[in-house]
């Protein structure tokens, strides 16, 4: 699939192969030649492309974070669209690859900020270290070369979540699959959260997303998006009209 780009940078680490191919418009980071991890426009590197990405901030609607927390950082593109979209809002990312992380700033205008900081870490470790209460949202996003990374279905995973967002905290994962509604991972979200929401993208991500306090249901023709939509435009009525409540 990615005959067509030209490959700019291509390196190894211990956990396998990173490339950056550039098309004419768009910049892709992949582990394997066959998915893409990450997708920018090369001339706006804050505006996700990937349908998946540009759902998973639609949180930001409902809420106006202080703190936002990436677990599986990639190309940056979660991390570079909060940066713009709040500038007061601090970014703190979790990548546990440190190669990832330098071709994030090299190739894909990671913010050089001090709103911005990253951990090279795995995701669960660096979520026990986190206090309670910390983060008013976190968007995980862990997948390796060809699929999502277990911890993100563990319940373990799912209750250092709840800990450490603020009581209006929203967490936002980029599920595999769809996951059974009424089956155990489901239960354990209802657990901990108010609300449940879900998003199923054109290639088949499912974004689970789930609050802790229960709000209102926005309309798409709601002047707050279009507010949103000035400031970063992912066409942000359309995506809220494809959310559904669990």
């Amino acid at each position: 699939m990615f005959n067509k780009g030209e490959i700019i940078h291509h390196s190894r680490d211990k956990t396998g192969s990173i490339l950056v191919i550039d098309y004419r418009k768009h910049r892709v980071l992949t582990f394997n030649s066959q998915f893409e991890q990450s997708k920018i426009d090369r001339r706006y590197p804050h505006l996700p492309v990937h349908e998946y990405s540009r759902a998973m901030l639609l949180p930001a609607a409902f809420i106006d974070p202080g703190h936002v927390t990436i677990l599986g950082l990639g190309g940056g593109v979660m991390a570079g669209a909060f940066h713009h979209l709040y500038p007061e809002c601090r970014v703190h990312a979790v990548e546990l690859r440190q190669a990832v992380l330098d071709v994030a700033r090299e190739y894909f205008g990671l913010p050089d900020s001090d709103r911005l900081s990253v951990t090279i870490a795995d995701a669960r470790n660096a979520l026990n270290d986190l206090p309670d209460a910390s983060t008013d949202m976190i968007l995980s996003d862990l997948y390796n070369a060809d699929r999502m990374s277990p911890a993100q279905a563990q319940r373990q995973f799912v209750e250092s979540c709840s800990r450490v967002l603020s009581p209006n905290g929203w967490l936002v994962l980029n599920y595999h699959r769809t996951p059974d509604a009424e089956g155990p991972y489901f239960r354990q979200l209802r657990k901990h959260f108010a609300a449940l929401l879900i998003f199923k993208s054109k290639t088949n991500n499912t974004i689970v997303y789930a609050s802790k306090k229960p709000f209102e249901p926005m309309h798409p023709k709601d002047p707050s998006l279009s507010n949103l939509e000035k400031r970063l435009p992912i066409d942000w009525s359309r995506l809220m009209g494809r959310v559904s409540r669990l």
